[in-house]
């Protein structure tokens, strides 16, 4: 039996024409995290126009800049932060970084939530994709624990640094607790903004003392693994309290411990190979110093932006080949940073290993993983390529610099680390709306960017088309 409402040939015609209507006012949902992030970095530049947010007029290019490297918690800057800016300009900069930290999505529907309003399935759509998550299920209670615990981190983080800077003098009294809740915010969320770089009481920069070196480093490389990780992490804390019995960490936590691990290791030890050489950038400081500052430059070159070296512009061109390679990789999907991610790079190596090995199925440990993320990984690693690739040309064509230096530039842009060899302060308007893009580009991914511009649905082709063999190697 047919309702009335459906038997109705104009009723029904009017409501499938709302439906229809409905569904096209509706963004999808990787264009409404760009939406999302442009109006973040909006925001950002509007209110870094205002009287009493620096401390000399500045252009609007100055200031949307300034905002997109915040937002998209980069680093780059064409101003210094701590001359330029007011404490009122600096909080405008704590604010960007940490709502871009986490994802303006995410702070978005929590707000709705604590407000009493009814959040949509395409709410918890885009912020489940923000995440990396495979399901909106339950997103409410994963962002609920995750904003809680990386405020608890940057917390205590911010406390470290309070007490160390307020014990040891390196900060005066008066500004320390400020100091250490922005760079604890900077480093949990891989951002790269400091507030001593330009002051003539820090002519090196952030302070190169231990405690200051390893907490930074520290909160770097937690924000770095990633929302998924923090959450199965917490789970199995729970589950151990609840007496249940604990399940193997998943492949995805695994690969993304390992490879920080690896990747740390690698940067480490490859700096202090190139630069423990005579005139080398490390060649002038103890043993232990020399560890610690490679140690920390290594965990700070996946995205964080913290430059913990002194005359960072000399490095050996061998540095900065090896700093390119991390930056380039990234951090964990779903964390605070940028890159291709580890995820990516795990996955192509784990599928490099699998061919070489002959098996038929891309094998990690007692586990295989599916085609599809295989040819997601490889898209993700050739459109990322192609992006610094003609970004660098653009660059090297309009601006007289050298390649290793521009290179540089551009893989710090692209995967949001904002590590600088002097590059950026000599862009012209061109060069700076690049970087701009660059940026924009790197927070939001380029799985996320290409599905924006694409707007195609994945669908079986009935057609079946004979194989041929192609030479390859």
């Amino acid at each position: 039996m047919t309702s009335s409402l459906g038997s109705h040939p104009i009723l029904s015609e009017v409501t499938q024409e709302a439906l229809s209507l409905q569904r096209k006012r509706r963004l999808p949902v990787p264009l409404r995290l760009l939406v999302a992030l442009a109006g973040l970095i909006a925001l950002g530049t509007g209110l870094l126009l205002l009287p009493g947010m620096t401390t000399r007029p500045i252009s609007f290019m100055d200031a949307l800049f300034t905002a997109t490297s915040a937002a998209a918690v980069t680093g780059l800057s064409v101003l210094t932060t701590s001359t330029d800016f007011t404490r009122l300009g600096q909080w405008v900069i704590l604010f960007l970084m940490e709502a871009g930290g986490l994802g303006f999505m995410v702070t978005l529907v929590l707000t709705l939530r604590l407000l009493g309003r009814h959040i949509s399935l395409v709410d918890r759509l885009a912020v489940s994709s923000s995440l990396g998550l495979a399901s909106p299920k339950g997103i409410l209670q994963v962002l609920g624990r995750t904003v809680a615990f990386m405020l608890a981190v940057e917390g205590i983080g911010a406390l470290i640094l309070w007490a160390h800077w307020r014990l040891s003098g390196l900060v005066p009294a008066g500004d320390a607790a400020f100091y250490a809740l922005f760079h604890s915010v900077a480093a949990f969320c891989n951002a790269g903004f400091d507030l001593f770089a330009g002051l003539p009481q820090y002519p090196a920069g952030i302070p190169t003392d231990p405690g200051t070196l390893l907490t930074l480093g520290w909160l770097v490389i937690i924000g770095g693994l990633g929302i998924p990780v923090y959450m199965e992490l917490l789970h199995r804390r729970t589950t151990r309290k609840e007496g249940a019995r604990l399940r193997r960490l998943t492949l995805q936590t695994r690969l993304a411990l390992w490879s920080a691990l690896a990747l740390v290791l690698v940067g480490w030890a490859g700096l202090l190979l190139s630069e423990y050489r005579q005139a080398g950038v490390l060649s002038d400081l103890s043993f232990g110093e020399r560890v610690l500052r490679a140690w920390f430059q290594s965990a700070a070159a996946r995205t964080a932006g913290f430059a913990g070296l002194s005359d960072f512009a000399s490095l050996h061109e061998a540095s900065r080949l090896l700093l390119i390679c991390l930056m380039f990789i990234g951090s964990a999907p779903a964390s605070m940073g940028g890159g291709i991610t580890t995820g990516t790079f795990s996955v192509l190596v784990v599928a490099m290993w699998s061919l070489a090995r002959g098996y038929d199925r891309v094998r990690a440990g007692q586990r295989a993983i599916s085609m599809a993320t295989v040819w997601r990984a490889i898209t993700v690693l050739f459109i990322s390529l192609g992006v610094v690739l003609i970004a660098t040309w653009l660059l090297l064509f309009t601006q007289k610099l050298d390649l290793s230096a521009v290179l540089f530039e551009v893989v710090s842009a692209f995967s949001t680390t904002g590590l600088s060899l002097g590059v950026t302060g000599q862009l012209d308007t061109f060069g700076r709306l690049l970087v701009i893009a660059l940026m924009f580009w790197g927070r939001l991914g380029a799985v996320t960017i290409v599905l924006v511009l694409l707007k195609r649905r994945g669908h079986e082709s009935l057609a079946k088309y004979p194989e041929e063999i192609v030479l390859v190697g």
